[in-house]
């Protein structure tokens, strides 16, 4: 009670946004499970990249290489760890990511 709500809680259910605005609303802490990189297993083919629902992965384009996940908007789905062809991705609870 008495709890203030912050950013996309704030909003009246079925409320329609101006485009682009999902950036102003980090969304990272509705996960439960999140992608962890192993960099030995990659192969930097981006497919983690392409896959993600909320270009949550991030590249340096200039080395062709996987840089950093975007924790703020990953949501924890694990698509880019099913579709990682080489399994650099592994989902690890959330809670135990964070000790």
């Amino acid at each position: 009670m008495g709890d203030k709500k912050t950013g996309w809680k704030e909003l009246p259910e079925g409320d329609i946004l101006e485009g682009g605005s999902s950036l102003k609303f980090k969304t990272g802490n509705w996960r439960n499970r999140r992608p962890v990189h192993i960099l030995d297993k990659c192969i930097h083919c981006f497919i983690c990249w392409i896959s993600c629902p909320d270009n949550a992965v991030r590249v340096d384009s200039e080395a062709g290489k996987f840089k950093e996940f975007d924790y703020d908007y990953c949501k924890g789905c694990g698509i880019c760890a099913h579709e990682c062809p080489t399994q650099a991705i592994e989902m690890v609870d959330e809670q135990e990511a964070e000790k």
